[in-house]
């Protein structure tokens, strides 16, 4: 295999998952300003589109478990969206946070030089307009930012959609399993880093990502013995719930 000389990787190391993994309501504002009290420089958050067409932040399609809303978040507009307690559902601390849109995340990055991982996170059967959609925010977010966001999906389809939109911004592919053809997917789809559940690497995996060009990064790494054996194997860059217990460099 030819060996490709990777880009020059902008963003830090260690990621910190849904803004603060678990130790405040994921997805939002809140958390991410505790990540940052961490020493986190870099975050990872999930977007999808509301019923009008608003970027917003949530991880699953449906609202119960992280907010006091119900039914499927894509199907909502934003005005009802924006008025949901986002935070009693973790810790009466965080009572009445709101849902964040990606706009609001964005100038709260930007003021303080934070960089961010965006998982395009479609509504079902919506994967290519969401991509479509994060892509172009995206890019009109940072349009000025010397390092802008890194878009990341499982859906190739919201992959494709986000080059289409804004070619200009880095993408990964998103993987849980390594099903067949993943490799050529991510090569084809122009990915600069492939993003794997951690337990997928190994020694030939790594070696093999890295000689395409591509960095190698993992999720969600929780435990002190395997963040040691993914740097061990030489991989880019670690995805952690727990910024208390990993110092980032």
């Amino acid at each position: 295999m030819t060996s490709a000389t990777p880009p020059a990787w902008p963003y830090p190391r260690w990621t910190a998952h849904r803004g603060a993994g678990k130790l405040a309501p994921e997805n939002t504002l809140a958390a991410f300003r505790l990540g940052a009290s961490h020493g986190y420089r870099m975050f990872e958050c999930d977007a999808k589109l509301s019923a009008d067409g608003v970027v917003f932040l949530l991880h699953d399609a449906t609202l119960e478990r992280t907010s006091n809303g119900q039914g499927v978040a894509g199907e909502q507009t934003w005005s009802a969206l924006s008025s949901l307690d986002a935070g009693s559902w973790h810790s009466r601390q965080y009572a009445g946070e709101p849902l964040p849109t990606l706009e609001a995340l964005a100038r709260w990055c930007l003021a303080n030089g934070h960089h961010l991982n965006i998982e395009i996170k479609p509504t079902p059967g919506s994967d290519r307009a969401t991509g479509e959609a994060v892509a172009a925010e995206a890019a009109r977010l940072w349009a000025d930012a010397a390092v802008p966001p890194f878009l990341t999906s499982f859906k190739t389809d919201a992959l494709e959609g986000a080059r289409s939109q804004a070619p200009h911004l880095s993408r990964g592919l998103l993987l849980s399993t390594l099903w067949e053809g993943w490799f050529e997917q991510a090569q084809a789809l122009g990915c600069v880093a492939v993003v794997c559940q951690y337990g997928l690497w190994d020694a030939a995996n790594v070696a093999r990502v890295q000689a395409g060009g591509m960095r190698c990064l993992s999720y969600t790494v929780n435990d002190e013995s395997v963040a040691a054996q993914l740097l061990a194997l030489g991989t880019d860059g670690i995805i952690t719930d727990r910024v208390d217990l990993f110092r980032p460099d």
